[in-house]
C-alpha cells in the first residue's frame, strides 16, 4: 500500500479522530500514523470511518454494505476484501469479526473531534477507573470528569460518564450523599448537549428504572428506536425497564432483538428469567466467573440449598461488597442457615436507596422464612417505588406463605393495574411493532 511522508493539513490535532497510534481526518480523507500518511481506497476509508465512529460497538454487515454501496448489489466478498485491506493497514487484530453479524474496531479510541488530546486522555483514564467499580476508583474518576468538564463544558461523554459514576457511588457507597442529584443533572446535561449520545441514554435508563420512572424510560427508548431500529443498546435498555414495568414477555423479546443485532451485547435478561421463576435459565445466562447473588438465589429456589450455600460461603469471605450486595447475599445465607432474625436484621441494615428490584428480592426472603407480614410490606415498597411483579406473585411457589396475609391480594391487584397501564403505554408508543422481528 502506498505511503507518503507527513504534509501540512488545514486542521488542528484536536479535530482528528484518534485511535490506536493513528489519526483520521474525515474532511481531508486522510489517515496518519505518527508522521506518515497512509493511502486507502475510497471504500476502505469510508468503512474505517464508520468503524472508528462506532468504535467498540458492533457494526452490522448490512449497515456497512448499504453505506459503502448504496443502491448497488454487491456480494459480501466485496466487504470482506475491504476489511482484509484495513487489517493490513491497522494490524490483523485491529478489527474483530463477529461471525455472521459484522465487525467491531477494537483499537482504543484516544481522541474525538473538537476535544483536546489532554482532556480526552483524562476522560479515558476516568472511564477506566469507573469500570473498575471500587469506591476508591470511582471517587478518583469523579474528580477526573470534573477536570474534563472544566476544560470543555460541551464534552457530552464526560457529562454522561460523570452521571454514571455518581450514580454508582450513590447506589453502592457506604453513606448517602449528594451524588444522586449530581448524577441526574449530569446525565440530563449530556442529553441536552447531544440528544443522540447512546451512552447517556443507556445510563439514564438505568437511573430511571431505579427511581420509579421505568415507564418514562420505556417511552423514550421506543421513540429512539422508531428513529433507529438497529440500535442494540436501546433494546438492551428495554430489557430492564420492561421487566420493572412487569412486562416480562416483552422484556424477553427485547433481549432477543438486542442479541439479533449484536450477539455480544450484555443485557439484564437473567433478572427477567428470575422474576418469571425460570431459575434454570437464570443460572444458564448468569455471568460466568462474576457471580454474586442471583445464581445462588436461583439454586435455593430450585430446592438445592446445599449448592446455594456453597456459592455464598465461597464468595462472601474477603469480597469487597457494597452494603446493598452484602445485604442481599448475607441475608440469603442467614436464611438458608436457619438464622431468620439475622437475615431480617441484615436486610434492615442494608440501607437500600432507590432500587425497587432489591425490595422485591428482600420480599422473597421474608416469604421464604414464613414472615408474611414483612414480605407483603416489602412487596408494597417495591411497588410504591416502581417495580411490579404480578407474574411472579401469581405463579411462584415462593410466595405461598405471603399469600396468606390479608394485604397480599391488594398488592397483587395494584401490580396488575400498574402493568395494564404500562402495557397500554407500550402499545401506544409502537412497542409491539418494534419487538417483532422483520420477516
Amino acid at each position: 500500500m502506498a505511503q507518503e511522508k507527513s504534509k501540512e493539513i488545514p486542521r488542528t490535532p484536536a479535530d482528528a479522530l484518534r485511535f490506536g497510534d493513528c489519526e483520521l481526518f474525515p474532511s481531508e480523507r486522510l489517515i496518519r500514523r505518527q508522521n506518515t500518511f497512509l493511502q486507502l481506497p475510497p471504500k476502505a476509508f469510508d468503512a474505517l470511518l464508520i468503524l472508528v465512529r462506532k468504535a467498540e460497538r458492533l457494526v452490522r454487515k448490512e449497515e456497512l454494505i448499504e453505506a459503502l454501496w448504496p443502491d448497488t448489489y454487491v456480494s459480501e466478498a466485496n466487504l470482506t476484501n475491504t476489511i482484509v485491506l484495513l487489517r493490513k493497514t491497522l494490524g490483523r487484530n485491529a478489527i474483530q469479526t463477529v461471525s455472521k453479524y459484522g465487525y467491531r474496531l477494537v483499537l482504543p479510541v484516544v481522541g474525538t473531534p473538537g476535544v483536546g488530546p489532554e482532556i480526552y486522555a483524562t476522560f479515558v483514564r476516568a472511564r477506566d477507573l469507573t469500570n473498575n467499580r471500587s469506591l476508591e476508583s470511582l471517587y478518583r474518576a469523579r474528580d477526573l470528569y470534573f477536570v474534563c468538564i472544566a476544560g470543555d463544558p460541551g464534552f457530552a461523554p464526560a457529562w454522561a460518564w460523570l452521571g454514571r459514576c455518581c450514580r454508582i457511588i450513590e447506589k453502592f457507597g457506604t453513606a448517602e450523599s449528594a451524588s444522586f442529584d449530581l448524577a441526574r443533572s449530569a446525565l440530563e446535561r449530556a442529553l441536552t448537549i447531544d440528544p443522540d449520545l447512546a451512552a447517556a441514554h443507556h445510563f439514564y435508563t438505568q437511573l430511571q428504572a431505579d427511581c420509579g420512572e421505568a415507564m418514562a424510560a420505556m417511552t423514550r427508548l421506543l421513540g429512539r428506536l422508531h428513529k433507529d431500529s438497529d440500535e442494540p443498546e436501546s433494546f438492551a435498555g428495554l430489557v430492564q425497564v420492561l421487566r420493572v414495568c412487569g412486562l416480562l414477555d416483552q422484556s424477553l423479546a427485547a433481549h432477543a432483538r438486542a442479541r439479533a443485532l449484536d450477539p455480544t451485547i450484555p443485557t439484564s435478561v437473567t433478572h427477567t428469567h428470575f422474576v418469571r421463576g425460570e431459575y434454570e435459565a437464570a443460572i444458564e445466562t448468569y455471568g460466568q466467573g462474576k457471580g454474586y447473588y442471583l445464581d445462588a438465589a436461583s439454586w435455593a429456589s430450585l430446592g438445592d440449598s446445599k449448592r446455594a450455600l456453597a456459592l455464598l460461603r465461597q464468595r462472601l469471605p474477603g469480597s469487597q461488597l457494597s452494603p446493598l450486595m452484602s445485604g442481599l447475599m448475607q441475608s440469603l445465607l442467614a436464611m438458608l442457615e436457619g438464622r431468620h432474625q439475622d437475615a431480617a436484621d441484615t436486610m434492615a441494615r442494608a440501607g437500600v436507596v432507590r432500587d425497587p428490584e432489591v425490595f422485591f428480592y428482600f420480599a422473597r426472603h421474608f416469604s421464604m422464612m414464613g414472615n408474611s407480614r414483612q414480605a407483603v410490606e416489602m412487596l408494597q415498597r417495591a411497588l410504591d417505588e416502581g417495580f411490579s411483579a404480578s407474574y411472579s406473585m401469581d405463579r411462584d411457589a415462593v410466595w405461598s406463605p405471603a399469600r396468606k396475609h390479608r394485604g397480599f391480594k391488594q398488592v397483587l391487584h395494584r401490580a396488575k393495574a400498574r402493568e395494564a397501564a404500562a402495557a397500554k403505554a407500550f402499545a401506544q408508543a409502537g412497542g409491539p411493532k418494534l419487538l417483532t422481528p422483520a420477516t
